[in-house]
């Protein structure tokens, strides 16, 4: 069976109890987990796993093709049928969570008044940065960025997911924001999620309740990456 993903059922879940059900080298793959294994441009998670008394650094997780999911550790450490706990980092999957919510409001203000499609984005603690195919796109227009997305951030909107079937998925388009990606399936299902009010899209990162907890954002500077293609550098206070 593939590794049960806990942080689709709350996002804010930081540890578990879970069992080894397969060992290679330094990495374990557990039959359940709290750690984000990585996508849509957000980080893996990185933590901790605690076996007979030991607190082993995660130091990446990684999705593999049959759905398990695998911590890689500072050391090997346990066997199959093992009982140990998972704990993330509390304050880095607080950050990236903010910062993927904040991104969310960024590329619906983006598609829905510039036409603008994601290429890429990378999601961090600090800053993050996210990519337009943008025709027309000029500096100011992050000043109109900041005061639109800042205004949906006052709204306090509440964020909430639930699946789709992938054949009622693929009849709903207006799910996707990225230019020339596969339609992300689990096991025959697509993840969806939404802001209240304001939007719902394809997403399997990890977010905040409410976006009161995302803070004020700032477009910290652009940059172009090629005749029709924006880079913006984003801050949360």
């Amino acid at each position: 069976m593939p590794t049960e993903r806990l942080y689709w059922k709350d996002d804010h879940a930081v540890n578990a109890t879970a069992i080894i059900i397969a060992v290679r080298d330094n990495a374990v793959a557990l039959d359940r987990t709290c750690f984000y294994a990585g996508g849509g441009g957000q980080s893996p998670d990185t933590g901790w796993l605690h076996h007979h008394g030991n607190r082993i650094p995660v130091t990446s997780v990684e999705a593999s093709a049959d759905g398990h999911i695998w911590h890689l550790l500072d050391v090997p450490a346990g066997s199959p049928g093992d009982t140990v706990t998972v704990e993330i980092d509390a304050d880095c999957r607080n950050a990236l969570a903010r910062y993927h919510s904040a991104l969310h409001v960024v590329n619906t203000i983006a598609l829905r008044d510039y036409n603008a499609w994601i290429t890429g984005a990378q999601i961090g603690t600090d800053y993050s940065r996210i990519d337009f195919k943008w025709e027309g796109f000029a500096p100011a227009i992050a000043a109109e960025m900041e005061q639109k997305v800042n205004a949906v951030l006052a709204t306090r909107a509440t964020l909430r997911s639930f699946w789709l079937e992938e054949a009622v998925f693929a009849r709903r388009p207006h799910l996707l924001r990225t230019l020339d990606v596969r339609l992300p399936v689990h096991q025959g299902h697509s993840r969806v999620v939404t802001i209240d009010g304001f939007d719902e899209q394809a997403c399997g990162g990890t977010h905040v309740a409410h976006l009161g907890e995302v803070g004020r954002f700032s477009v910290t500077r652009t940059e172009n990456k090629g005749r029709s293609n924006k880079r913006l550098y984003v801050k949360l206070d």
